[in-house]
């Protein structure tokens, strides 16, 4: 039988999901999607998960699609038609990168090694990334013709501003970790050591955090990117309501009086 392409394992309320094509440096198949796409089902459906690390096995974290996957290998037969790739966006991509913007749970990411294409722009779809000194960030689309795809051409500019995305992206320079955390690409360089405990130390400190403010703040930052300040107080207004009315806001209100340490149960 052979070896997951996605490991999954479980620590209290933090559940890891390793990619595992390590010769091949975690890039991504249509199997490796449909796997990592499942995962992520699978954990959002359950509620003892509070929170997701997402890393590669290996010495990489994904190095983007693997471009002797049939589904994207352009066909040198004399006469063949070209391979429609906005059908793989649509079918594998797209779904992969709306799964993990609406996780019901904090998603952060371990990267552990080079994070290229795709793979560097899965990193970025996660709530919070913490990569390891080695690691390295590569937006290598126009190195074979292309543009970013899995969000690249949305996360970039509003992670470090349309001048210096458009750079990354025309360039398609290797950006070792320690700058992307300096220019605000990510949250943290650490390590490499160390990146597997600061991984999951950050997320069992997430997991016992209110999981349902969390997800709203993410939600309430990303739709504040398309709205006016009275638009986005309204939002903010809004959040509150419903945050307002639920079990995690009344154990906080209580613990901070009792000065207690809080017990968040809402997900």
């Amino acid at each position: 039988m052979a070896e997951p392409l996605v490991l999954v394992s479980n620590a209290g309320a933090v559940r890891t999901l390793r990619l595992n094509r390590p010769a091949a440096l975690n890039s991504f198949t249509t199997e490796l999607h449909g796997e990592l796409l499942a995962a992520l089902e699978a954990a959002a459906a359950d509620p003892a998960v509070r929170c997701v690390v997402l890393t590669g096995a290996g010495r990489a974290f994904c190095a983007g699609q693997d471009l002797a996957d049939p589904a994207v290998a352009p066909d040198t037969t004399p006469g063949a038609a070209p391979k429609d790739l906005s059908q793989v966006i649509a079918r594998y991509y797209a779904p992969l990168v709306a799964r993990l913007r609406s996780m019901p749970v904090p998603v952060v990411a371990a990267v552990n090694g080079v994070a290229a294409g795709a793979g560097a722009n899965l990193a970025l779809c996660c709530d919070l990334v913490v990569a390891a000194h080695s690691a390295s960030f590569i937006q290598a689309f126009s190195k074979i013709g292309l543009v970013p795809d899995t969000g690249g051409t949305w996360l970039l500019p509003r992670l470090v501003g349309p001048a210096r995305a458009l750079g990354i992206a025309l360039l398609g320079d290797k950006l070792p970790a320690e700058e992307a955390a300096r220019i605000g690409l990510i949250w943290q360089c650490v390590d490499d050591a160390a990146l597997a405990e600061m991984a999951a130390a950050l997320a069992t400190r997430l997991a016992a955090m209110p999981t349902r403010a969390l997800v709203a703040t993410r939600e309430a930052m990303n739709a504040a990117q398309q709205l006016d300040l009275p638009s986005a107080l309204a939002e903010e207004a809004k959040l509150q309501g419903q945050l307002g009315a639920s079990n995690d806001y009344r154990e906080g209100v209580e613990a901070f009086r009792a000065k207690r340490a809080p017990v968040f149960t809402d997900r």
